[in-house]
């Protein structure tokens, strides 16, 4: 069975909208894009680095999808992840999309759950869905996310789309590694363990 991760970088807050660039996600009027530059380093890029090895697709929404399709295949060849993320298998969820250009892209048809589900059974290594905060609602809702891999930055943003957003179900998460890096971004792998418990002191 293959693993669904959500690979996703965060605010304090909790917002996972357009950490890249100014222009990536202007959606709602977001006028904070490009925040996690400022509060990054090389042990996070090192870090995601490594979510990659272990994978051999990835998932992601049509959103997502334009924006590494817009800059992969143009990326510096020099740099070693521009030849993973061309060759890495891509599997698309979208309901306006019918044809898809980058390389090794795959477009799901039908209902994104049960494509998925689909995908999980099918034989391979680790499926990543990076960004693609829409996507990730619809797979957490089924239960379909196996691992959450997250880079917590120290900035707090206040408002834009959020990976835990209301209604969002409650999950119990058992941290599987956890570490902070020299920018004070904490670097988290949790795995969902059922529903959460409660108590009283």
């Amino acid at each position: 069975m293959r693993k669904i991760i959500i690979c996703t970088f965060l605010t304090l807050d909790g917002v996972m909208q357009a950490p890249g660039g100014p222009d990536e996600d202007a959606a709602s009027g977001f006028e904070h894009g490009g925040w996690q530059k400022p509060v990054t380093d090389d042990e996070v890029g090192m870090a995601v680095s490594n979510w990659y090895d272990p994978a051999d697709a990835m998932l992601l929404g049509r959103k997502t999808y334009d924006i590494f399709a817009s800059y992969w295949p143009n990326a510096d060849p020099a740099n070693p992840f521009t030849h993973r993320m061309n060759a890495m298998r891509k599997y698309v969820a979208s309901r306006t999309l019918t044809s898809l250009k980058w390389q090794n892209s795959t477009l799901l048809e039908g209902d994104v759950a049960d494509a998925v589900r689909e995908l999980k059974a099918s034989d391979g290594g680790n499926i990543n869905v990076v960004g693609s905060g829409d996507l990730a609602q619809t797979l957490m809702r089924h239960d379909l996310v196996d691992e959450y891999r997250l880079t917590i930055h120290p900035v707090i943003i206040g408002t834009g789309k959020r990976l835990f957003a209301d209604g969002a179900i409650p999950t119990a998460l058992q941290p599987v590694d956890v570490s902070t890096t020299k920018s004070g971004t904490v670097v988290g792998i949790y795995r969902p363990s059922g529903k959460p418990s409660y108590g009283s002191y």
